[in-house]
């Protein structure tokens, strides 16, 4: 059976009466000591490391991580805005998104930094910033990730330019005296130190045709282990050939590049936990499944019903004591079908019950392996449900409320009713 990872049975209990359930815990331990992990990333001639805040774009996990040294990676010009309001220095952010903000010129005249990711948006940038500096994403064409819904490279892929259309990218530069300073390439959450070199060799190999690049962002994230069995990337391992594929490139072409990196799952996937209680118990008869009904579900976690993501999960009685285990399958409070926390490995159109402690009504349940793509990729409101409250663990062990309990007011806060219905 699963474990819990940071937190104790006392504290999940403490947690549940203290907050109400679901809500998310973020250990602060468990963030630092990832953070200085990914600061140890091999690299000869200088390292930035960006949080790709999407993963969890929670105020307080974004300053714990900036606080470190952590430039900030942001998908959007809102989350860029959401990086500033966190206290994150407009020039440690840069927007690297699928569509182009609206306060582009805004952003960037205050110090964010921008990623053209298409051949428009680099046009669009510099219509309004002729003769600017900028960094460019190209689509090296290789990819990795656990499952093609992960992949950002290749060419089932929209994200980044093509890497063949490299001299529309200069000319398109030259025509708006743009100097492309960074160059930027994604290949998905992978964990294959073989692939990683095989698309920093590529997307080096890009940089020669751009003499003014002096930054390589090899975005994408490393594989963390959610569940018991599972290897996270070694970074010392993954680093070690993208040092060196950086040193050719200095030997050969004599330009010292400084590398960037931007993981997001690999800060704060295992830092982050979602409590929720036990609802009801429910069963199918002797030749089906028994049910554990949670408070929660994919208005918190979508991972599993979206991806068939595995996530630990950990049954905490009420009361101290030595229970037996039994099979269950984990179902959401949401009225749909696909809202099941146990499925198939990769396929969430399967079940697969999982060996738990033996649960009873008013329960605790752990959801593990929550801080990454939770919180912030949830299909929060579905059936009105509000959004969960974020608590902070903090290095001393003190809980810090970091996110109140959405109201059903705030829910309907943009709400209106025309007037003919009003009557």
């Amino acid at each position: 059976m699963e474990q819990l990872a940071f937190l104790s049975a006392d504290q999940v209990r403490t947690i549940q009466r203290q907050f109400g359930t679901p809500v998310f815990v973020y250990s602060q331990t468990s963030l630092e000591n990832q953070a200085q992990s990914a600061l140890d990333f091999p690299n000869p001639y200088g390292l930035t490391v960006r949080y790709a805040m999407k993963s969890c774009p929670s105020a307080a996990v974004i300053s714990i991580l900036n606080r470190l040294g952590l430039h900030i990676d942001a998908s959007s010009g809102f989350e860029a805005r959401r990086a500033m309001r966190a206290g994150v220095a407009p020039e440690q952010i840069q927007i690297t998104a699928q569509q182009l903000p609206e306060d582009l010129e805004e952003l960037v005249r205050q110090g964010v930094r921008f990623n053209a990711c298409s051949l428009h948006q680099l046009h669009s940038f510099g219509q309004l910033f002729p003769g600017g500096e900028l960094c460019v994403r190209i689509n090296p064409g290789l990819g990795s990730g656990h499952s093609n819904r992960t992949n950002v490279g290749g060419p089932s892929s929209s994200f980044g330019i093509w890497h063949e259309y490299l001299d529309q990218v200069i000319t398109t530069a030259a025509q708006h005296d743009l100097n492309i300073t960074r160059l930027h390439s994604h290949i998905g959450s992978g964990s294959d130190p073989d692939v990683w070199q095989r698309c920093a060799r590529l997307t080096l190999d890009i940089a020669t045709g751009l003499p003014q690049v002096h930054t390589v962002n090899l975005g994408g994230g490393f594989k963390i282990g959610r569940m018991a069995g599972e290897l996270p990337t070694d970074l010392q391992a993954a680093g070690q050939p993208i040092a060196e594929e950086f040193e050719r490139f200095a030997a050969e072409h004599g330009r010292q590049l400084h590398l960037e990196i931007e993981p997001g799952t690999y800060f704060v996937g295992n830092a982050g936990a979602l409590v929720c209680t036990v609802m009801d118990l429910v069963d199918t008869g002797s030749d089906g499944y028994t049910f554990i009904k949670v408070d929660s579900g994919m208005t918190e976690v979508l991972r599993p019903s979206l991806y068939g993501a595995q996530h630990p999960i950990v049954v905490v009685p009420a009361q101290d004591e030595n229970r037996g285990q039994h099979l269950y399958l984990v179902a959401g409070h949401c009225c749909e079908s696909g809202d099941i926390l146990t499925p198939e490995p990769d396929n969430p159109e399967g079940l697969l019950p999982r060996l738990l402690t033996e649960a009873q009504i008013g329960d605790s349940v752990v959801i593990g392996g929550s801080g990454a793509y939770c919180a912030g990729m949830s299909s929060k409101n579905y059936n009105s449900f509000p959004e969960a409250p974020e608590v902070l663990l903090a290095s001393d062990g003190t809980l810090y409320l970091a996110r109140q309990r959405q109201t059903l007011d705030q829910i309907l806060a943009n709400e209106t009713l025309p007037d003919f219905l009003k009557s």
